[in-house]
């Protein structure tokens, strides 16, 4: 009996995706038809996907596309003018490196890995958390080129020894939970602050309100009708209509064009970066930093998997995505990228993988769909100023980021026995930064000195205290390094 119903279990996971597809009228709803799409995939790693024969193109796929594109325009806009501020490089640059960065991002890798090579790899994004950094960086001597490359280096060595894994299943669901609890809501009173000081900064504070209100109205009724994930393309057109009919001021100024495409134009000492190619001393200066952006990885992989586990059925446990695969893409990708001339830092992107978990739709299709819209933008010129305009801005972050975050994390932190990691994360959050609250609360809770207490037995001395304490070391170690716990002078 027992061989019988291995045979047959086995013989159920060889079947083919088209084998096993069956049109939407055969279920009773849209969801059931997602659902059982989801179910019946089996990708392949670092094999050949193709579409219509492992995957499909649905509507759902256009919403993480499109958020993904706006995303990838703000951040990498963001990334970049931190760099080039105190390099004293102008806006132009800013915009031409950007426009670089999207074709890097859409045509080596984000169609190439997530959409055909490798469909359980998250897209290669943009290292939000870094930005307020990198002003650091740049005063102890750091080069982009040196930074990318060492992230590169690092990320790789946390791919290939299993490490992103690791730290993942030694992360409590009580330690996830308060850790997307304070992304959430940080990123949250960020967003909502800037958006009412772009308001008063043109001398019309009303708009703000207007937006913000007619945000909420929106997220709630899509909630009630569970169709959330409209909430990007839906609440960022609503605030560029309410913006624009209450006398905003906005016009188009990125023309159409293809960015500088040579490496030797980048790293020229007159043109590009004006920076040259980087030294020994360079790769020296940002050892710390590329140590720490690589330590933030891990829980910001969790985040975005953590929505896939919580809006996918059990029965698709084949398309979550791998930290350790998306690791590895982030670390090529990061790689090329520096070396080619762009001033990104990658990690796992949110604003894909957030909406595309709640539309419950795989990685491959949407991706293929990225990378197209990301070309388009690039050449195009015209969405990157729609993008970045504060109002469609600021809802995308909103309805696609931070609320998504703040909601997943109450979903985890249900369990009183949770309840209390979840606060100390956040508490330690608030006192430093994530990197710290993240590592200093997984050994506690490892341990069993809050949290669950029989998990924290049930571990061997591996996973129990010397991992995380390990990790929380090197960490604090690196943060004190270059001056990134309060009170404490850098030590180098």
């Amino acid at each position: 009996m027992t061989i019988i119903k291995e045979i047959t279990v086995s013989d159920a996971t060889t079947q083919s995706y088209r084998s096993q597809r069956r049109p939407r009228r055969s279920f009773d709803s849209r969801t059931a038809y997602l659902e059982h799409e989801l179910s019946i995939m089996s990708p392949k790693r670092w094999r050949l996907n193709l579409p219509f024969r492992d995957y499909h193109f649905e509507l759902e796929d256009l919403v993480p596309a499109l958020a993904a594109t706006i995303g990838k325009i703000v951040m990498v806009a963001a990334v970049v003018a931190a760099f080039a501020g105190p390099l004293g490089l102008s806006s132009e640059f800013v915009v031409e490196n950007v426009r670089f960065e999207m074709l890097i991002a859409a045509l080596l890798f984000v169609i190439l890995f997530s959409g055909l090579l490798n469909p359980n790899a998250n897209l290669a994004g943009t290292h939000g958390p870094m930005i307020p950094l990198i002003p650091l960086i740049i005063g102890a001597g750091g080069h982009p080129m040196a930074l990318g490359i060492m992230v590169g280096l690092f990320g790789l060595l946390l791919s290939i020894t299993k490490g992103g894994t690791k730290l993942m299943s030694l992360t409590s669901e009580g330690v996830r939970g308060g850790l997307l609890i304070y992304l959430g809501a940080v990123g949250l009173f960020s967003q909502v602050k800037a958006l009412n000081g772009w308001a008063d900064g043109i001398g019309m504070g009303h708009i703000g309100f207007a937006v913000i209100f007619s945000t909420v109205l929106m997220y709630a009724l899509l909630a009630r009708f569970k169709m959330r994930w409209l909430s990007i393309p839906l609440g960022s057109g609503i605030a560029l209509a309410i913006a624009l009919l209450l006398g905003a001021p906005f016009e188009f100024v990125t023309e159409p064009g293809i960015p500088h495409l040579s490496p030797s134009y980048w790293w020229g000492a007159d043109t590009g970066w004006q920076m040259g190619w980087p030294e020994l001393h360079h790769f020296v200066a940002v050892a710390p930093f590329a140590i720490l952006a690589v330590a933030m990885w891990s829980p910001d992989f969790m985040g975005h998997r953590v929505f896939q586990e919580l809006n996918y059925p059990e029965k698709a446990h084949r398309v979550l995505m791998n930290v350790d695969d998306t690791m590895a893409v982030a670390s090529v990708r990061q790689t090329v990228g520096s070396i080619l001339g762009g001033g990104n830092l990658t990690s796992s992107w949110g604003t894909y993988m957030i909406p595309a978990a709640i539309a419950k739709r795989p990685i491959p299709a949407g991706a293929v769909l990225t990378g197209v819209f990301c070309v388009i933008a690039a050449i195009w010129g015209y969405p990157m100023d729609l993008a970045v305009w504060a109002p469609v801005l600021r809802v995308a972050l909103i309805v696609g980021v931070f609320l998504p975050l703040l909601e997943a994390g109450m979903q985890m932190t249900r369990d009183p026995k949770n309840c209390q990691s979840a606060g100390i994360v956040i508490f330690a959050s608030a006192f430093v930064n994530p990197v710290f609250g993240w590592s200093l609360t997984m050994l506690l809770d490892n341990l069993g000195l809050i949290g669950d207490k029989e998990r924290g037995n049930s571990l061997p001395h591996l996973d129990r205290w010397i991992i995380p304490a390990l990790t929380f070391i090197i960490l604090v170690g690196t943060m004190a390094a270059i001056g990134m716990l309060p009170g404490i002078p850098a030590l180098l």
